[in-house]
């Protein structure tokens, strides 16, 4: 194992959309969800929908499909393949829900790339609808963090995760995320650690004007292909580092050799920028 943990985002940074949006939209129910949002909470709103969508006959397996036709990037999965081939120990940390990131990731052959899903709950109940809970409870409690929404604070959940990996001996953290809900994550991250933003969205806004709370170092990206040439170039970087600080041979390592064949297979042509 590298010792390098990767968090994403899933929604505009895994797969290209919201999933939320393109589910309502494909099953015919915009109307009804732009309706209810102006008086509820999003998660709320979902879990709603849900239901509305089971009284008008779309079944579990309707949603499936649905799911598995989502746009996404085609150079994410050979990013996310490569990363975990490296040792990188992947992990998802998001405001959709577990249902809609399982059903995708499984359709996609990734789902064992990743150790944990951090998202708001996602199953089918009794009666084949698909429930959508909040992953804090915020009808008996606050998270108390005014950045995030009241269903989740990501930050708390990185303030977790980096508890964890200090018992676990890992050391550095590269989180990857678009949306205005990954801004208080990032400022948790530390100087060992790597924010990649999503340039020109909500996180990439609150990052330029609030640089100065931020102590990770800055890689933004744009779309899939440059998910994957900054991801990978971030990885091998931190691997040759180490090999150099704890005086490995990395001339003759297993590390080149993984690597060289990782990249033969996954790695678009190089992006040179002038």
């Amino acid at each position: 194992m590298s010792g390098i943990v990767v968090v994403f985002d899933f929604d505009k940074t895994i797969i290209d959309i919201d999933s939320d949006n393109w589910v309502v939209d494909e099953l015919g129910a915009t109307d009804l969800f732009n309706e209810l949002l102006r008086t509820m909470p999003w998660n709320s709103v979902m879990d709603k929908m849900m239901a509305e969508l089971h009284s008008r006959g779309k079944s579990v397996e309707d949603i499936e499909e649905v799911l598995k036709c989502i746009p996404i990037h085609p150079r994410v999965v050979p990013a996310i393949k490569a990363a975990h081939a490296l040792g990188c120990d992947l992990r998802v940390l998001s405001d959709a829900n577990l249902f809609y990131i399982e059903t995708i990731l499984k359709h996609l052959g990734i789902r064992e790339c990743f150790s944990e899903i951090n998202t708001n709950p996602g199953f089918v109940n009794e009666e084949g609808v698909v429930r959508i809970m909040p992953f804090h409870d915020f009808h008996t409690f606050s998270h108390g963090c005014s950045l995030c929404p009241p269903n989740m604070c990501k930050g708390k959940i990185i303030e977790r995760i980096q508890a964890t990996l200090d018992t676990e001996g890992k050391k550095t953290i590269i989180y990857l995320g678009d949306g205005a809900g990954d801004f208080c994550p990032s400022l948790k991250l530390t100087e060992t650690d790597y924010m990649m933003p999503r340039k020109d969205f909500p996180v990439w806004d609150l990052i330029c004007k609030n640089r100065h709370l931020l102590k990770a170092e800055i890689h933004e990206w744009t779309d899939g292909e440059d998910l994957e040439r900054v991801l990978l170039q971030l990885i091998t970087t931190i691997i040759s580092m180490e090999e150099i600080k704890n005086n490995i041979d990395n001339t003759n390592s297993l590390f080149d050799y993984k690597f060289e064949k990782i990249a033969h297979e996954t790695l678009p042509k190089p992006v040179y920028v002038p």
